[in-house]
Order: C-alpha cells, then sequence, then structure tokens
C-alpha cells in the first residue's frame, strides 16, 4: 500500500494496519469508495486530537470483511466502510474521560462507545463519523452486553 496521508496527523496505514490480519493473511487494502470516510474519520479524528490536547493511537480503523469477520465483528460494523475507529489517547485520563470529553464538546459523531473499560487493556473508545444524519449515539460495551453510556 502506498503512503496516504489523510489528514494532518494521520495517514492510511494507520487506519488499516492489523497484527490479526498480518497473522492470518488477510489484505486489508480500502477499495476507493472508502477512502473518502476515512478521511472523514481522520478529520473527526483530528478535531478529537485537538479537543483533548494529546496524541490519539488508533488501534482499528478500516476492516476487510474478512478481516472483520475474523474479528467476530457484524457485516455492518462502520469499520467495513471506513466510518469507524478505535483508539486510546494516552495522558488523557482513560477512555471514559475521552468519551465524556468528546459527548460534552458537541463533536459531531455518529456513534462513541466506551468499549471494555474493566478490561486488563483499560478499553478504548470506537467513535464513527457519517457525511450526514449524525446520530449522536452513546454505548457502552462489556462481557454484559451493549446498553446506553448513560443509563
Amino acid at each position: 500500500m502506498t503512503f496516504m496521508k489523510l489528514s494532518p496527523h494521520f495517514d492510511l496505514a494507520e487506519f488499516t494496519t492489523s497484527q490479526e490480519a498480518t497473522r492470518r493473511g488477510i489484505d486489508n487494502t480500502p477499495p476507493p469508495e472508502a477512502i473518502d470516510n476515512l478521511r472523514r474519520t481522520a478529520n473527526g479524528l483530528e478535531g478529537i486530537r485537538i479537543l483533548l490536547g494529546v496524541p490519539i493511537i488508533i488501534s482499528s480503523g478500516y476492516r476487510s470483511l474478512e478481516l472483520n469477520r475474523a474479528l467476530g465483528s457484524k457485516d455492518t460494523s462502520q469499520h467495513r466502510t471506513g466510518q469507524a475507529v478505535d483508539f486510546t489517547a494516552p495522558g488523557f485520563g482513560g477512555p471514559r474521560h475521552v468519551a465524556d470529553r468528546i459527548i460534552d464538546a458537541g463533536i459531531g459523531y455518529d456513534q462513541i462507545i466506551l468499549e471494555y473499560p474493566n478490561s486488563p487493556s483499560g478499553g478504548w473508545v470506537h467513535c464513527s463519523f457519517v457525511p450526514e444524519g449524525a446520530r449522536r449515539q452513546a454505548l457502552f460495551i462489556d462481557g454484559s452486553g451493549t446498553r446506553p453510556l448513560y443509563a
């Protein structure tokens, strides 16, 4: 895959590199129609990076169908279209603080999910961006299932 800058601080490789894909020999190259979505997502992350004032570490961005299935995710995942990203922001007090700050700031996300914050890894934030009609849905996922973040 050739180097492609999606936004000032994020490039295509950050959204497509996957240890699982490498282990399984899965091609995780996004199709051309996903590139505009990836640019939108990267620009959404730029706003989050500015808001938080710390660098962002992407753990999962675009996922090919084969990779998405290997990870046990639904075929309808926004990762499949380049509209979603999972990340952490080391130095900002953990994923719950990150999610709360994004929600309070009014950033135009479609969906924000606090994922597995009580796991040994400390969890991560899933955030998605759509071209229009953002739902601003906030959810919490752990071993017990999915529910509203503020329930």
